[in-house]
């Protein structure tokens, strides 16, 4: 099963809004077949575990035992069902991570396999299956994006001087970690003061992989069109009060002034069908999500050999549980995650 996570984690970022899948087909203790979603709208795990099996192997497939982190599908999508795939190369044992909550599949391949009379086990290291696809999950349970917060602040606690001129914190190898981290997500967020005074590009050009959505917040359309976010190179969306349109490769989101504006952009990027969502900042926009507890994960870097007295302050976490902690130069990268009630 862990082999399972390791192949699926290969797809990441190219097969949202898809679930991340892999698959082993075992045969007396020897891989014989092994495979992962790829594409979004290519064949599945099964399919490629199943085709990776060679000539001299094939006689074994209906005596192996398949590995699969999450449930086989059972309904045709864009491609036919997995779980029909493994009845008919009568592949006897099924052990599987996690059932699947989508509503086209939730519990129907692991229903179709046993009817077929596979013997099926589910569970097998379900807790790291359902973090493997956590933003998935949430997003079909919850209704909402995964929402994942990062800034990078200095070791006195400021992410940009009085100023609010760009200050370079992070180091060049923890930059390009932030690009990786940009291309496993759908999306990307920031604020109206992050755009005017940083011009970010919000790509991941130092990775990689795809780039995600760009979001920016700008109620009053008050930003030049000459910034980088709106080069038309990235689908990019627009929050804002005043127009609801769109045209090449920008849409314009209308929100209203009468109520909050973290829920209202959750509740767009759910019907966007965005699945996960990267806050890159500003301090305020990142206090608004923390204040409103639409958050599942913080990322913060900072850099424990800069200190700059006077400054913006970064956000302060509310409810939140260090789950990981790495040294990279004289960056601190940390993870928290939400605690939970």
């Amino acid at each position: 099963m862990h082999r399972c996570f390791e192949l699926a984690l290969l797809g990441a970022g190219h097969v949202a809004p898809n679930p991340m899948v892999g698959a082993v087909l075992v045969h007396e203790g020897r891989i014989i077949g092994e495979g992962y979603h790829q594409q979004f709208g290519g064949p599945h795990a099964e399919v490629h575990c199943i085709r990776s099996v060679k000539e001299e192997d094939r006689r074994l497939v209906s005596q192996s035992t398949m590995y699969v982190s999450l449930e086989p599908c059972a309904h045709y999508g864009k491609t036919p069902p997995c779980a029909d795939l493994i009845i008919h190369h009568q592949v006897p044992h099924v052990v599987i991570g996690c059932p699947d909550p989508f509503k086209e599949v939730d519990g129907k391949g692991i229903g179709k396999l046993k009817a077929a009379g596979v013997n099926v086990e589910v569970g097998i290291l379900q807790k790291e299956a359902l973090d493997l696809n956590k933003r998935f999950f949430t997003f079909h349970t919850a209704h909402r994006p995964y929402i994942i917060l990062k800034w990078a602040q200095t070791a006195d606690g400021k992410i940009a001087g009085d100023d609010r001129s760009r200050l370079l914190i992070s180091g060049p190898i923890t930059n390009r970690l932030v690009h990786r981290w940009r291309a496993e997500e759908a999306s990307i967020l920031i604020g109206t003061n992050t755009a005017l005074f940083d011009d970010p590009q919000l790509t991941d050009r130092h990775w990689n992989g795809p780039d995600p959505i760009r979001l920016v917040v700008d109620m009053q359309l008050r930003l030049p069109s000459s910034l980088q976010v709106f080069n038309r190179q990235v689908k990019t969306i627009v929050f804002n009060t005043l127009q609801h349109r769109e045209e090449e490769n920008l849409l314009y989101y209308q929100v209203t002034t009468d109520t909050e504006l973290v829920p209202q952009i959750v509740h767009a990027l759910y019907q966007l069908k965005i699945q996960s969502v990267l806050v890159e900042g500003g301090a305020q926009l990142l206090q608004s999500f923390i204040d409103s507890g639409y958050w599942d994960e913080a990322r913060t870097i900072t850099n424990d050999q800069l200190v700059i007295g006077a400054g913006l302050p970064a956000p302060v976490l509310k409810e939140a549980a260090v789950t990981e902690t790495t040294t990279i130069m004289t960056d601190r990268v940390q993870t928290f995650q939400k605690i939970k009630h």
